[in-house]
């Protein structure tokens, strides 16, 4: 069953509804709902009974947008992000990765694109308006944006784009000039709040809703994927001081990307107070002293460059010892 917009994206898309331009890019840092604003845009834009509140979700649009089936709706997405959102892939291409001949790609293909193309060129089957969602636009390879160039330039009457992305900077500039960009808004920290515990497990204690919202660092999104995860507030208050002792036993089962995120947090917060600033993922009485700031700056460079690295195959009981090695060592530093 399809959930309500919170309020902060429902007041996004009041705006939007009013845009007339045919390629929106809805851009922001990742976990703001850039892709349920997107698609619940192409909702009221495919709706048959729109209203002020958005979609009615209740007509046979609705329903076919919910089902994965509208025909005048065409979504590109990467692979192996299409899988996990229910979005079904071509046939050629989900029996290829059904047999193991193709991996999911974590980025956007240009045949897909292609397809879009294609898809652009036909008739709207059921509305008036026809729209192609691309998530995260970021995601298109050299190619697929160039294949799409001169559609988004000149679309056909009655076309319309939303693009969402996580990383504008990624996109190329020809991509952006073609787009209306609209930043995304932050919530505020007690709608947010109100907002987590209605989506959080019946008795969620508020400790837990505040701590996924600090680890978020204010993204909601983020936050719920936090609390899905079942993060433990007592946890993550105790996680900077057991870096800083060069313990990272407590996220050894952590993906490492999650694990690297932990440690930018941590470097993040200790350099802001450095400066005299606020902390932004945890409470100032639960980190560590700061060191200098020379040598915050020096392992911040060195975790920038790791998380480039990523996705290499390393063995990860190697990459967490010597992450947590460093850690001792950049936070332990004195003048």
């Amino acid at each position: 069953m399809r959930q309500a917009l919170p309020p902060w994206l429902q007041r996004q898309l009041a705006s939007l509804r009013q845009q007339r331009s045919h390629a929106l890019l809805l851009s922001g840092p990742p976990g703001l709902g850039q892709y349920e604003l997107a698609l619940e845009l192409a909702r009221v834009w495919l709706c048959e009974r729109p209203s002020d509140q958005g979609a009615c979700g209740a007509c046979s649009g609705c329903h076919a947008i919910e089902v994965r089936t509208h025909p005048d709706l065409f979504v590109l997405l990467p692979e192996l992000l299409a899988i996990e959102l229910g979005w079904p892939l071509d046939p050629k291409t989900q029996d290829k990765i059904d047999k193991k001949e193709l991996k999911p790609s974590q980025f956007i293909r240009v045949d897909p694109v292609r397809a879009a193309l294609a898809f652009s060129q036909v008739t709207a089957s059921r509305a008036a308006a026809k729209v192609v969602l691309i998530h995260p636009a970021n995601r298109l390879n050299v190619e697929s944006a160039n294949a799409l160039l001169k559609t988004l330039e000149e679309p056909p009457a009655g076309l319309r784009f939303i693009l969402s992305t996580e990383a504008a900077h990624a996109l190329p500039p020809t991509i952006r000039s073609r787009c209306l960009t609209q930043q995304m808004a932050w919530p505020t920290e007690p709608e947010a709040l109100a907002w987590l515990a209605q989506v959080a497990a019946p008795g969620t204690p508020e400790p837990q809703l505040q701590a996924a919202w600090r680890a978020s660092g204010g993204r909601p999104e983020a936050a719920r994927q936090w609390l899905a995860s079942g993060l433990d507030a007592a946890l993550w208050a105790s996680l900077p001081k057991r870096v800083a002792a060069g313990d990272l036993g407590p996220v050894r089962e952590w993906p490492l990307a999650q694990q690297m995120g932990l440690l930018q947090q941590i470097c993040h917060d200790l350099m802001s107070t450095a400066v005299g600033a606020e902390p932004r993922f945890f409470a100032a009485a639960d980190l560590p002293p700061a060191p200098p700031l020379a040598a915050l700056s020096a392992w911040q460079r060195d975790l920038v460059q790791a998380a480039r690295t990523l996705e290499h195959p390393f063995q990860a009981a190697l990459l967490h010892e010597a992450w947590a090695l460093r850690a001792r060592q950049a936070l332990h530093s004195r003048p």
